[in-house]
Order: structure tokens, then C-alpha cells, then sequence
């Protein structure tokens, strides 16, 4: 079947996800810093997905996507492509059923995260530098096999699962009796932002895209009513360089009014020692990018009062987050 083909997952989908994952995920803490807001000159709820299962949200999309893959499908084992984080949530949720997972990575993929991905059994294959390179290598693979791909984006079941990051926030904010002005979500293939939209669905509440500059194909894709490939440009971002965003994930962007931004690398580095020196969090520059875009004055309306930020993942390595921190004490 192809994308075109796909049913669009709905705000029920992620009600689903969020039933068929209690217990299999880590309900991520909702993070409050007084020292950040003052920053931002605005309350900011950071949902921390970098304390999830394998460091980032993928594992909701990854573990949903599995785990309803039928007894057979799945005895042929899973296959993905990813530069990293998608990489290890299937290796884990392939490891979680006992099945085995052939796993296509970049031939620049961050030592920490190839490291991750073969410690959870996963059998990894590196492949050139760009995500169709490794979309037809796991094509082919398929071919051979007949395992199932665990599309990183541009699923149903993958979308409706990374949307339970969004619900939760959405949950702990309603507790609070906080009604939440916008929600600012990083994007790479935009899954994330796409589960983002439909956990909001019917609240009114405005979703914001944050993108490396250079790497910006949601916000050129709504800007030209198609999806827009680009060629990623150099970016601390690892998580947010593929060379367009999906079908199905811009779709829903699209009927949501997505606004679309872009940050720069050093406001994503000063975001991810922010995060660190201040919220007391370990932030992957990826998962910074949120935080990078609400402390840079005047990105977003001064009326907005509370913004829930998505913080995508934690995997950074460490001699990068050591310089990071190094490049934030030099410029004090």
C-alpha cells in the first residue's frame, strides 16, 4: 500500500496508543523552570521526552507500530531505516517481542546512537547518508525476507503513537488548570508534530514547527501546498536532516494551520545549555530546538503566557555536549 493509500490516523488513534502503551512507555515528567521562563518571558511546560525508553519519543511510535503487526507478520521480524533514534526504539520494541530487526543507519550515524541500536541485539546495516539511500536498502531487504518495515513518519501507527507525547502534556497541563497558549514540537520527518496535531484536535490550540535552518522541508512544503524536498544542510540537529518531510504527517500539518520556524546552531547550542544549566536536563540538540526558538526574542506572540515545548530526545554524545557547555561558559 502506498502513502497515498494510507488511512490518516485520528485523535482517537492516539486515545488507542496511549491505552495500548500504558505500561510499555515512561509517562515523560512535564518540566517546569522558573530560570527559563523568566528567559522566555513566558511559563514553559517541557515535556521531557529525553527521559524515555532509548532517550526520545520514537519508542511510543516504534512500540504502537510493533505491537500491532499480526503473529505472523511479526515471526518475519521488523526492518527500519533511521539516522539514530527511530533506529534504537525498533531494535527495543523488536527486543521487547522476541523478534529479530535489521536496522539501516547513515554511514555518519552519532557513535552513541549506532552503539545503542547493536547493544539492543539489532542487526545494523550502514548505508550512504540520506534516507531514500536507506529507504530502498530496507526495500530491498524486504524483498528478500518479508519482514515488516516500521516506517519512522510516514505511518499511521507510528504517528497516532509519537502523538501520546502531546496527550500527556495536554493531561498534566489540564491538571494543573493551565489552559496552554501553543505547543512548539521539533521536526524531521514529522511524525511527532502530526501526533501533535491530532492530540490537539478541537482544543484550538496553535502548533508551532521548529526546523534547522537549512534543513526547513515542513515549512517549505506548507509554504507550496506539497511536500518540498530539500538537501539538508549542515546542522547540529542530527534528528532533523531528512530530505522531506512525509506524506502523511504533512497532510495533517496542513489541515492544522501548522506556522512553521527555523533556528540557527547556535541557538540550538545555547538552548541545549540552557536546558542543562537550568532546567538541569541533558537535551540532544534535536530536542532542543523547541527551547532554541521560545528564548529567541520576538519568534513567537508576547501574548502567549503558557507554551508547551516538546523535548524530542537526550542522545547527545558526550564530548558534543561538553563542547556545548564550553561554547556557553566562552560566550558569558
Amino acid at each position: 500500500m502506498s502513502v497515498a493509500e494510507l488511512p490518516s490516523p485520528t485523535h482517537a488513534d492516539v486515545v488507542a496508543a496511549a491505552g495500548r502503551l500504558r505500561g510499555q512507555v515512561v509517562r515523560t515528567p512535564v518540566v517546569r523552570s522558573a530560570s527559563l521562563d523568566r528567559l522566555a518571558g513566558a511559563e514553559l511546560w517541557l515535556k521531557a521526552e529525553s527521559l524515555q525508553h532509548v532517550g526520545a519519543f520514537k519508542a511510543r511510535g516504534a512500540l504502537n507500530a510493533v505491537g500491532q503487526l499480526d503473529e505472523e507478520t511479526r515471526r518475519r521480524g521488523v526492518i527500519t531505516y533511521s539516522s539514530g533514534n527511530h533506529a534504537q526504539a525498533v531494535a527495543m520494541a523488536a527486543a521487547r517481542f522476541g523478534i529479530g530487526a535489521d536496522i539501516f543507519m547513515p554511514v555518519d550515524a552519532p557513535a552513541i546512537k549506532l552503539a545503542a541500536v547493536k547493544e539492543m541485539g539489532a542487526r545494523v546495516v550502514l548505508v550512504g547518508t540520506t534516507s531514500p539511500e536507506r529507504h530502498r536498502a530496507a526495500l530491498a531487504r524486504q524483498a528478500e525476507t518479508g519482514a515488516a518495515i516500521i516506517e519512522p513518519f510516514d505511518s499511521p501507527h507510528t504517528i497516532a503513537g509519537q502523538g501520546t507525547a502531546t496527550l500527556e502534556l495536554l493531561e498534566e497541563a489540564d491538571a494543573a488548570g493551565v489552559e496552554l497558549d501553543a505547543i512548539v514540537v521539533p521536526v524531521g520527518g514529522g511524525g511527532l508534530i502530526a501526533g501533535a496535531c491530532l492530540a490537539t484536535e478541537g482544543r484550538g490550540i496553535p502548533i508551532h514547527a521548529v526546523e534547522p535552518v537549512g534543513c526547513d522541508s515542513m515549512g517549505q512544503s506548507m509554504r507550496a501546498g506539497a511536500v518540498v524536498p530539500v538537501d539538508p544542510a549542515p546542522t547540529l540537529a542530527d534528528g532533523l536532516k531528512p530530505t522531506r518531510v512525509g506524506e502523511l504527517p504533512f497532510a495533517i500539518a496542513r489541515r492544522a494551520g501548522v506556522a512553521c520556524h527555523t533556528v540557527t546552531d547556535d541557538e540550538l547550542a545555547a538552548a541545549v545549555a540552557h536546558l542543562a544549566l537550568r532546567a538541569k536536563l541533558v537535551v540532544e540538540p534535536s530536542g532542543a530546538a523547541g527551547v532554541a526558538l521560545v528564548l529567541r526574542s520576538g519568534a513567537l506572540p508576547r501574548s502567549l503566557r503558557h507554551i508547551g515545548v516538546i523535548l524530542s530526545g537526550g542522545n547527545v554524545a558526550p564530548e558534543r555536549l561538553a563542547e556545548l557547555l564550553a561554547r556557553a561558559v566562552a560566550a558569558r
